[in-house]
């Protein structure tokens, strides 16, 4: 019901995973990222594959290991799907053998793809070479093109329902976290959530705090500039907003 792709920039070290469906809220179950490793777990989701093998892979285990253990614990993982990378890099995958057709995976070095319920083969393929050829891209763009390759090729063979984008930088939390839980074009919705991400909120992200620095930056002085930057830059561009934020007429 879902093909997801999990991806680590080899530039900036930031942590990637993005996921389509046709299924509600898939971005709220499928995706789980820590600071060093990730895991999608899908098909008929078993959300401990997420939460427990994320705590053990940011521990150190490696990814295999911890496959290997969920499918001998597991009495269901003849019909689970999970893809996981762990704090060295590493990729793992597991697609169930009563896995809805079409079902599969690709690992490789930098990214991996997984998914099933799919029109075919061709989807998983489409969306892990379009991230292969898109190394030009910041990582939230280049998961999305790949997104959006698989849906080219026939994505999800249900139809279309729900979509997430999630990336984190070296931290426990995420420092972007799209979704859209029941629409008609959710890639499309998350590309747009993404423009608009960038119009105020990810300059706000760059004064975080961080695990080496529990304060963050406190001056908005930094923030202010670069906001008022962006807007001056979409202004010459003739880029209009994409917000749908509204104004309170009162203040």
């Amino acid at each position: 019901m879902t093909y997801s792709i999990i991806a680590r920039s080899s530039d900036t070290g930031e942590i990637g995973i993005a996921v389509a469906s046709r299924f509600f809220a898939c971005g709220a179950i499928v995706p789980h990222i820590g600071a060093r490793s990730a895991v999608a777990t899908q098909a008929f989701v078993n959300p401990l594959w997420g939460t427990e093998g994320l705590s053990r892979l940011e521990a150190g285990e490696s990814a295999q290991d911890v496959l290997a253990d969920f499918v001998a614990r597991d009495g269901g993982q003849h019909i689970r799907q999970c893809h996981t990378l762990d704090s060295l890099g590493r990729f793992a995958a597991h697609t169930g053998d009563d896995c809805v057709e079409w079902c599969g995976h690709l690992t490789g070095e930098t990214h991996s793809v997984a998914g099933n319920m799919l029109a075919g083969p061709e989807v998983v393929r489409a969306a892990f070479d379009a991230y292969a050829d898109a190394s030009d891209l910041p990582l939230p763009d280049r998961l999305l093109h790949a997104m959006r390759a698989g849906e080219a090729a026939g994505g999800d063979k249900r139809g279309r329902q729900a979509a997430g984008l999630k990336i984190h930088s070296g931290e426990a939390y995420a420092i972007l976290d799209l979704r859209a839980d029941d629409h008609p074009d959710p890639l499309a919705e998350i590309g747009r959530l993404l423009d608009v991400s960038r119009e105020r909120y990810v300059h706000v992200t760059q004064a975080f705090a961080t695990s080496a620095n529990f304060s963050g930056c406190t001056d908005r002085g930094p923030i202010d500039a670069a906001i008022s930057a962006e807007e001056e830059r979409r202004k010459a561009a003739g880029i209009p907003s994409r917000s749908q934020a509204t104004e309170n007429k009162d203040a």
